[in-house]
């Protein structure tokens, strides 16, 4: 059969199979990305029918997939937010970090990978999933709820922190080490600082650049610029990514309304492809040696993740309930933990990494959305047992952001 033909068969079965996979998904209301794993898994190194043809293409689309998810994220904040959300919410950050990179990063060394590998493995751990998290929110109508606000502060901040960790990354991989990359390091950081003031002080004029009432139009000048950006930056030693994100920062009002409008069914076909992608270059039989591993790193990330939120939610004068909702909320891994793996697995610094962060994050992606709903009762069951029987009066409960209704009539 001509190579062409196969190429089509192959990749037009993946993008249908994906397809039905995502309905599948989307009947039992549960995040498809442990799915788009299984697939990649089940067609990749040891699986059941590895590809042939199509992979070189597959790559490609991953790489466009990575790119179009930070572009999706940067349209989702203006320069204003950067700034107010450093300013007030940098201590939840701070703990954020803390509490869950640091046991990634133990992990990484008591298997002997090393500290390039350490690091890696810490933003596996440290970034909760913003897609999987929002989507829960939704399903669980808790978007107006008083701990919302302090979960999406967290998800901000984290976010914002990939415009700095992913050049480190980036220079650590290609440098092979602390002192080895640190020249390319200080490249990376300094070329992603004048990118972010020029998106900061600069950005009404691009928008204004970009915009066009014609859709076609804006797509395309959208995304050129994006591609062309993550090109340059990925040519300069930070991550194309990184590019991407700024990118997105950089545009705001309509322009950033209507390119999400436009590119939102393009990120979710390319990022999907790109989650297949890393399931191809993880062979299922490397994933048993390092599940219990994953396993226990997966039950102390899911505690600190519940204890950052809690924490957070404190800070911000929210009840206990809420303090529990916002803490469960958290723990699902998703989408950047995997683009931060597959860095380091396109680097082939530690085999294991991938398999290991696979794991990972097939275990959280479907324990996050259980953590999220039941965290806040089963918490109040156990600590109703402890105290004993609940006194007559109850007190009113601050969980809910006042109505413009209830507002009048007080």
């Amino acid at each position: 059969m001509h190579s062409s033909a196969v190429f089509l068969i192959e990749f037009g079965a993946i993008i249908l199979g994906l397809g039905l996979l995502g309905r599948f998904a989307g009947r039992f209301q549960f995040s498809p990305i442990p799915l788009y794993l299984l697939a990649g898994l089940a067609f990749g190194e040891g699986g059941l029918l590895p590809l042939g043809t199509s992979e070189d293409f597959v790559a490609i689309g991953a790489e466009i997939g990575v790119i179009l998810l930070l572009l999706m994220l940067g349209l989702e904040y203006t320069a204003t937010d950067l700034v107010s959300n450093l300013k007030t919410q940098y201590p939840a950050g701070l703990v954020d970090f803390g509490l869950n990179a640091l046991p990634g990063a133990a992990m990484a060394l008591l298997l002997g990978w090393g500290p390039v590998a350490a690091v890696v493995l810490a933003g596996v751990t440290w970034i909760s999933s913003s897609g999987v998290i929002a989507k829960v929110l939704g399903d669980l109508g808790r978007l107006g709820n008083r701990e919302t606000p302090v979960i999406l502060s967290i998800l901000v901040l984290e976010d914002l922190s990939m415009a700095v960790y992913l050049p480190i990354v980036t220079a650590l991989l290609a440098g092979a080490g602390l002192a080895a990359g640190s020249a390319t390091l200080a490249i990376a950081l300094g070329v992603a600082g004048l990118v972010l003031v020029v998106a900061v002080r600069y950005g009404r004029h691009i928008s204004r650049f970009v915009s066009s009432d014609d859709p076609e139009k804006l797509l395309l000048v959208v995304l050129g610029l994006t591609l062309l950006v993550a090109g340059v930056a990925q040519q300069l030693q930070v991550s194309a990514a990184v590019g991407a994100f700024l990118v997105g920062i950089a545009l705001s009002g309509e322009v950033a309304e209507g390119a999400h409008g436009l590119l939102s069914p393009l990120r979710d076909l390319f990022a999907a492809v790109f989650f297949v992608f890393f399931g191809l270059h993880t062979d299922p039989a490397s994933i048993p040696p390092v599940l219990v591993p994953a396993l226990a790193l997966a039950v102390v990330t899911a505690g600190t993740k519940i204890a950052t939120g809690y924490w957070a939610a404190k800070r911000a004068g929210v009840s206990v309930k809420g303090r529990w909702r916002a803490g469960g909320t958290l723990v699902a891994r998703g989408e950047f933990s995997i683009v931060i793996a597959g860095l380091a697995v396109t680097s082939g610094i530690e085999p294991r990494l991938g398999p290991l962060a696979t794991a990972y994050v097939l275990i959280l992606v479907i324990v996050g959305p259980l953590t999220a709903r039941y965290a806040e009762p089963v918490a109040t069951w156990v600590t109703g047992r402890s105290r004993g029987p609940a006194p007559a009066e109850a007190v009113p409960d601050r969980d809910l952001l006042p109505t413009p209704d209830a507002t009048a009539e007080q």
